[in-house]
Order: structure tokens, then sequence, then C-alpha cells
């Protein structure tokens, strides 16, 4: 865990809950800015697919015990990153790995660990100043497709896409974008800049927000 992770506490309260959330909005504008003398990054994001009305999705697996994340695989982009503990900014935001590891995948310790009970939170760069980052083709993931979390107690939490959502400022609803769907699941959370690049703000006009359920587990 990381030194500013160390501290946070777990979300307990509805208002510690909605500090976050404001937090991750203000994240998802300001994440990928452009420092002046660079050219404005490119982004990765598509339309998003949400949920086929015929998409059949595996029935959810029971929460695991609480273990600490090492590494995510996402097998459809060919993503496999290595993930460290953060916490929170002086906004209230999910303090995402430095743009010097773009290749990096931030998790929010105070939160829910991801395979046990509740929502884990991922945040990853989609791109930096000069190439794409981990996370940029998240928003081509649909419903039906995996996500592997390798965990320190050795097993492999396997989730399940269920819904993929480019999310604008204007539209914006925090409880509806990282809440939980379904109370009692094991479920995860990933976040990354999306929309379009705004140059007069220098920041992107959306978040990408991958949802997806714990549907088994292996060591």
């Amino acid at each position: 865990m990381s030194e500013r992770s160390s501290g946070t506490g777990r979300l307990t309260t509805g208002v510690v809950w909605a500090v976050l959330l404001l937090g991750l909005w203000l994240w998802g504008q300001e994440v990928t800015d452009v420092r002046p003398g660079t050219a404005a990054p490119t982004t990765g994001d598509v339309a998003a697919v949400g949920r086929p009305p015929d998409a059949e999705l595996p029935p959810a697996a029971k929460p695991l015990g609480a273990a600490l994340p090492q590494r995510i695989d996402i097998p459809y982009l060919g993503v496999q990153a290595p993930v460290v503990a953060r916490g929170l900014d002086a906004q209230g935001a999910v303090d995402p790995p430095p743009f010097d590891q773009a290749g990096v995948v931030g998790w929010y310790a105070g939160g829910a660990k991801p395979g046990a009970a509740g929502t884990a939170l991922m945040v990853g760069h989609v791109d930096t100043q000069t190439r794409p980052a981990v996370f940029y083709k998240i928003s081509a993931l649909k419903p039906g497709e995996r996500v592997r979390v390798i965990r320190d107690d050795g097993k492999v939490a396997e989730f399940t896409v269920d819904d993929v959502q480019v999310v604008t400022r204007d539209h914006f609803d925090a409880h509806q974008a990282y809440g939980p769907r379904q109370s009692g699941r094991a479920e995860l959370r990933l976040i990354t800049c999306g929309g379009s690049f705004d140059r007069a703000t220098r920041s992107y006009t959306a978040n990408v927000i991958v949802s997806a359920y714990l549907t088994d587990a292996d060591r």
C-alpha cells in the first residue's frame, strides 16, 4: 500500500462516499491535462456499447475473502498490467499512477478489494502527452468480456463485463456511475478519461466506466 493510502479508511458513510465520487469526476477532468508546450493527447474512446438486450451473462459468484490485487489482465485487449494501491489526492480523487508509469493501474486502497464484496475501483490513464496508456482501449470492451485480477492470496478473481458507458460531464451521476449495481456482489469498475479532448480546458469531456462483477475464481 502506498504511503498516501495507508491512512485512508474504508468508505463507511454516505458523506465519505459522496466526496470520493466527486473527486473521481474531478480526476476525470484533470488527469490528462496537457502541460505547456506539448501537443494534446489523442483519445482511445469509441462509442460505448452499454448492455445489448440479448446479452447472456453468467451468474455472479460468491464474493471472496479480502486480498490485495497484484496484476490485472484483460485478454480481449491484450492488457497485462501491475496494480498499485493508491489513496486520494487533495481534491478527494483517487490518486492515479504518475505519467511515467502509464502502464500501471491504480487501485483505491480505501475501498473494496477486488473479489471481495463491494465495488473495487481501478483507475488508469488513457494516454500521456506522447503515447497511449494502459486504459487506452477499454471503451472497446463489450458485455461478456473477462477481466482477471491476480491477488496476493494466490487466487485469480475473474470478472465479467456487464456494462460499458461513456458518461459526459453534463449527464454525470456519481452514484450511478461508481456505486454498486447489485447489493452483495463483488464488483469492479475500470475508470479512465473519454469523449473528446477539449483544447480550451485541456481536459476530456467524459469518463469511460467499465462495470464488471465476479463470476469465477481459481488459483
